[in-house]
């Protein structure tokens, strides 16, 4: 059975060499999604502070909140790329995440070793790339290119790639940091239907979008992120009309 158990989830983490330096500081809490702790000797970011949320199957999630609210770091501590300083983080099932669905391709490789050594990073066994890979070499529409490096891809056709492969996979939790797309408009409606069984067939999901449109579309809840800390969480309208209201607190 998936699921996923956030408590007291914390996350702290150290700028080192950054010093005291009071504008800079600013900028980067703005930035990472927390605050800068003061008094310091070395200033240390609170990204995430006490977060709890559980999801079983059937739940899909939506994060919502500004630039910097924590939603993507809260989805790399998901995801494994973090970890935690603080709390516990419990899941079961097989993790699949499109943080950044290009990591490992490799320039010099050909299309379909690329499939293979992106499939074997994002967790597919060999066995599941073979039986796969026809399926995705088709839905590409690379057709000869596969047999070439993927140097002299254009940015859309590498994005094609990557994006054939990682949605040819079968997921128990999907992690999302906005609506993937392929980076090529004539693409877009083969795409997006892919993109929709890809989605719906995971029994998880947690996603990240600025759009109201993608989270209506595809959660069922939502959690309000600010400065790393909940504000809402819930139904997906009532979370999305807080947000609407709510005045964002400035950092200080």
């Amino acid at each position: 059975m998936s699921s996923i158990k956030a408590t007291e989830l914390t996350l702290n983490y150290p700028l080192v060499g950054i010093g005291n330096r009071s504008l800079k500081n600013h900028v980067l809490g703005a930035a990472t999604g927390g605050r800068i702790a003061s008094g310091e000797a070395i200033p240390v970011v609170n990204a995430l502070q006490n977060i709890n949320f559980s999801l079983k199957e059937g739940d899909r999630l939506g994060l919502i909140g500004h630039n910097g609210a924590g939603k993507s770091t809260l989805l790399k501590v998901l995801a494994g790329i973090y970890q935690p300083t603080g709390g516990t983080l419990l899941t079961s099932g097989r993790i699949v995440s499109t943080l950044n669905i290009s990591l490992g391709m490799e320039p010099e490789a050909t299309g379909y070793e690329n499939i293979f050594i992106h499939g074997l990073l994002l967790g597919m066994k060999r066995a599941e790339i073979k039986q796969k890979l026809d399926e995705i070499a088709t839905f590409t529409e690379l057709g000869k290119y596969l047999d070439m490096p993927v140097r002299i891809y254009s940015s859309g056709m590498a994005t094609r790639l990557a994006f054939a492969t990682v949605t040819a996979m079968d997921s128990d939790i999907l992690l999302m940091d906005e609506v993937i797309g392929t980076g090529d408009a004539a693409f877009m409606k083969k795409a997006k239907e892919r993109l929709n069984k890809f989605i719906n067939r995971s029994k998880i999901i947690v996603l990240a979008s600025h759009a109201d449109a993608v989270i209506h579309q595809f959660c069922n809840k939502a959690l309000l992120l600010e400065h790393g800390k909940i504000i809402a969480s819930g139904n997906v309208e009532d979370v999305l009309n807080t947000y609407r209201h709510h005045p964002v607190e400035k950092i200080t």
